[in-house]
């Protein structure tokens, strides 16, 4: 997993789009076949000793290789938003089982009624996520932190999954924008919403941000921070 510094003060835990290479099996699964071979970044919100972890990554271990990089570099208070429900984005929860997580309503809802699934591996296929943690504290609409100093707004959009977060930063030029966005193209996994989608895309081109970092996507453009 790649450590890459996109923005100051964000950190990008990147890791996939390694030829050859698969991490659970050579079997067909949602691990590899997903988020690896599309490659995938988490990112760290971090000012002092607090941080604000967007995502959990594929594995726990993946989770707890970042904890562990924050934790180096001094953060002692870390929370958990969640951008969306979709496994990739929550495999490591256990990790920061300890830490307030965050999400809209909605991904805890989502969360909820397939949790079952999801610890036994039969949603997606393998491999389970087990145990699940669900995120304790929830909003709808937009919500204001605060990391350290600095100060951010996370906005509820209904792109690619009707439970997205997006994230805020530097007065609304820069947006953590999950799966919104991917190297700029949409992902619909909810096609029957696709008007929805295209307004709301069209209502985030309206906050005017001049700089997007997607989970997916080719890492010489996230990091630098386009």
């Amino acid at each position: 997993m790649r450590v890459l510094e996109p923005a100051s003060g964000v950190l990008a835990f990147y890791d996939g789009r390694i030829d050859g290479v698969r991490l659970h099996s050579a079997e067909p699964n949602w691990l590899d076949d997903g988020g690896f071979t599309l490659g995938i970044a988490s990112f760290a919100i971090v000012d002092g000793g607090e941080a604000l972890v967007y995502d959990t990554h594929l594995t726990v271990d993946h989770a707890r290789a970042i904890r562990a990089e924050l934790e180096s570099r001094g953060v002692t208070s870390i929370r958990v938003l969640l951008s969306h429900w979709h496994l990739d984005h929550v495999a490591g929860n256990e990790a920061f089982a300890d830490c307030e997580i965050i999400a809209h309503a909605w991904t805890l809802e989502e969360l909820t009624a397939r949790r079952p699934a999801i610890e036994d591996g039969t949603l997606e296929g393998p491999p389970p996520i087990s145990p699940l943690v669900l995120p304790q504290t929830t909003f709808e609409g937009e919500l204001e932190l605060a990391v350290g100093r600095t100060r951010l707004a996370v906005r509820h959009v209904q792109i690619h999954s009707r439970d997205a977060a997006v994230v805020l930063l530097d007065d609304g030029d820069l947006v953590l924008a999950g799966d919104t966005l991917e190297d700029t193209i949409t992902y619909v996994s909810e096609p029957s919403e696709i008007e929805l989608h295209l307004a709301e895309l069209g209502r985030m081109r309206s906050w005017g941000a001049t700089r997007y970092l997607p989970c997916h996507g080719d890492p010489a453009r996230i990091a630098v921070g386009s």
